[in-house]
């Protein structure tokens, strides 16, 4: 599937680095592992010289283009006058403002450097704010690498037991074990499940965390009415909601999907969108919640002002507010999904879309997909044929099925097209 520099390059890595590779999300396996030479717009280049679509977009942020020229310029400009101080500088203020101006459900906010460390700071003044130590979270939702919320993500559905009564599971060796008191788990969409929990529980649990789609189970999306019974019963047992907009934020509307789906949340997580790339991220919400940080709540970071990362938000909201980016990512995308779902039928192929235009998934096999448990009778195994055949062929989806599809501004017609015409191409040949 790649040539002879990338296999080479991965030996040479794994003898430094484990599996290779910098992040666990990277590694494909030995010998189909990609390895990256630059970026420009919608397209990457690999170490071979090869050049593909790029509709990955590093998992979210890219949602301008690679190497977006305004948001380069505005970084460097910055960079000039330092990267990183143990002072607050007033562009920090500027992004703050505009983030807050942009989100429907922000009062105040604080900066982070990923989105995991937004997370995580998101619950621990959840929990300073409440007094209680539970976090209600679903199966299928990942909410970082820490140890507070990595649990039901990638296991098999078996391994979570009843959905009346679910076994969280860690995500990694190395969690503690009393980890497990700390933690409810329960399937995405459970509309019954999660009213008997809160019935149960609620004046115990500190927060529900979700995201507004799985976004890291095939952007699986809410049922009607879903996210409103979380704010419901949050409000009624005095838990605070917390919405991981790490994915979604600045992605499927200015606004996020408190926009989109008109819900008002008591917290709110970002990353990914919000610096086109450069390591910005930042959590924010309710004043009354968030004015505890600093009065007996820790929070902070050496990096959380870093220059680039600032300047890279700075420029790309400054984007969104002043153009109609999201809505022209919006509409290709959904010439894509449309397309897609047309190759599929014409091949009496099932195919389940979900997610959004700008962020959408697949699922092969099924006729829907509500939560993860559903999603794993999906076929997983076509699913990945059609995508090392779409890469040999100079489209780059993911290779896990779990992950969406991401596309950004730079995504032209005829990237489309060339997308389409390669579908159609490929469906065919794993047909025969």
């Amino acid at each position: 599937m790649f040539g002879s520099k990338t296999r080479a390059l991965q030996q040479r890595a794994q003898n430094v680095v484990p599996l290779g590779v910098n992040s666990n999300f990277r590694f494909w396996g030995d010998g189909i592992t990609p390895y990256v030479e630059k970026g420009k717009g919608s397209y990457l280049w690999d170490v071979d010289g090869k050049k593909y679509i790029d509709y990955r977009m590093a998992f979210g942020p890219i949602i301008l283009g690679h190497a977006f020229d305004e948001v380069d310029q505005k970084v460097m400009e910055e960079i000039q006058n330092g990267v990183l101080f143990a002072m607050t500088g007033e562009l920090e203020v500027q992004v703050a403002e505009m983030i807050i101006e942009m989100s429907p459900a922000v009062d105040m906010v604080r900066f982070a450097c990923s989105g995991t460390e937004s997370t995580m700071h998101a619950i621990r003044v959840a929990r300073a704010y409440t007094g209680r130590d539970i976090i209600l979270k679903f199966e299928g939702n990942y909410h970082g690498m820490h140890d507070h919320a990595l649990w039901s993500t990638y296991a098999p559905s078996e391994a979570y037991g009843n959905r009346r009564s679910p076994i969280p599971v860690p995500g990694s060796s190395g969690i503690p074990k009393s980890m497990r008191e700390f933690i409810i788990t329960l399937p995405f969409n459970d509309f019954e499940g999660f009213e008997r929990v809160m019935r149960s529980y609620g004046e115990q649990i500190a927060a529900v965390i979700t995201e507004p789609c799985q976004g890291n189970c095939a952007a699986i999306n809410p049922q009607e009415g879903f996210l409103e019974l979380i704010r419901k019963k949050t409000e009624e047992y005095g838990c605070v909601f917390i919405l991981d907009e790490v994915k979604t934020g600045f992605r499927i509307a200015n606004g996020g999907a408190q926009e989109y789906y008109r819900i008002n949340p008591d917290l709110v997580t970002y990353a990914k969108a919000l610096g086109n790339g450069y390591p910005a991220a930042a959590f924010g919400g309710k004043r009354e919640i968030m004015s505890i940080i600093g009065h007996g709540v820790a929070q902070g970071g050496t990096y959380t002002n870093n220059k680039p990362g600032i300047a890279g938000a700075y420029a790309t909201l400054s984007l969104l507010k002043s153009k109609p980016i999201l809505k022209t990512i919006e509409q290709r995308g959904q010439r894509l999904m449309d397309g897609l779902r047309d190759i599929f039928e014409e091949n009496d192929i099932p195919a389940a879309f979900s997610g959004y235009p700008s962020m959408f998934s697949f699922s092969l096999g099924v006729d829907a997909v509500t939560c993860q448990r559903e999603w794993q009778r999906s076929d997983r195994e076509l699913y990945l044929k059609l995508v090392e055949k779409a890469i040999e062929k100079g489209i780059m989806p993911d290779h896990d099925a779990r992950e969406p599809w991401f596309l950004c501004y730079s995504h032209s017609d005829a990237d489309i097209d060339e997308t389409l015409n390669v579908y159609a191409e490929i469906v065919k040949e794993v047909k025969q």
